[in-house]
């Protein structure tokens, strides 16, 4: 099987016409909710959009609808095929590509854990301990030091219960 991401996107010129009040509404609700975690307003708007739909949608669709860039859906599309948010389907007599969401929330919280959350979390000990470290010498009055030392170890204790808890939201879901 080929590589479809071996290939370039063929762009069509947009046929899909603007928004309904659903699929807007529906986009918005999951910009906000993939702003939650750190992702682009757009990733959840494309996201949110496919969804609504009760057709696969192609690149010029998506940005047809949405009024983005081509880099914003590009990059969009991208991000979500990785992370397992969208999956790519093939349309009879196509040159196109074209997508639909992911719609069950074990494979959608398995791949946001594994995709997003546990790589920030296995960096996030060693810049915890960088953070440590410009405390140390950082030049601060002892009251002061005390203070924001505590607030380090608040950070480090979240860090480590974070660190127990994603394994265990991990296999309930997977």
């Amino acid at each position: 099987m080929t590589d479809p991401a071996a290939f370039p996107i063929v762009e069509e010129p947009p046929k899909a016409g603007p928004l309904t009040e659903f699929e807007r509404r529906m986009s918005a609700v999951f910009a906000d909710l993939l702003g939650v975690v750190g992702l682009p307003r757009s990733y959840g708007e494309i996201y949110g959009l496919l969804f609504a739909s009760a057709q696969p949608l192609s690149f010029g669709d998506i940005r047809g609808k949405l009024d983005l860039s081509k880099g914003s859906v590009s990059q969009g599309i991208k991000v979500l095929k990785e992370i397992g948010a969208i999956r790519l389907v093939s349309e009879p007599e196509s040159p196109r590509d074209y997508y639909v969401p992911e719609t069950e929330l074990r494979q959608l919280v398995t791949s946001l854990l594994r995709e997003t959350i546990n790589p920030q979390l296995k960096h996030g000990s060693g810049r915890l301990a960088e953070v440590r470290a410009a405390l140390r010498s950082a030049p601060l009055a002892p009251a002061e030091r005390k203070l924001l030392s505590s607030r380090c170890e608040k950070i480090e204790s979240w860090h480590k219960k974070t660190s127990l808890v994603l394994p265990i939201l991990s296999r309930f879901f997977g």
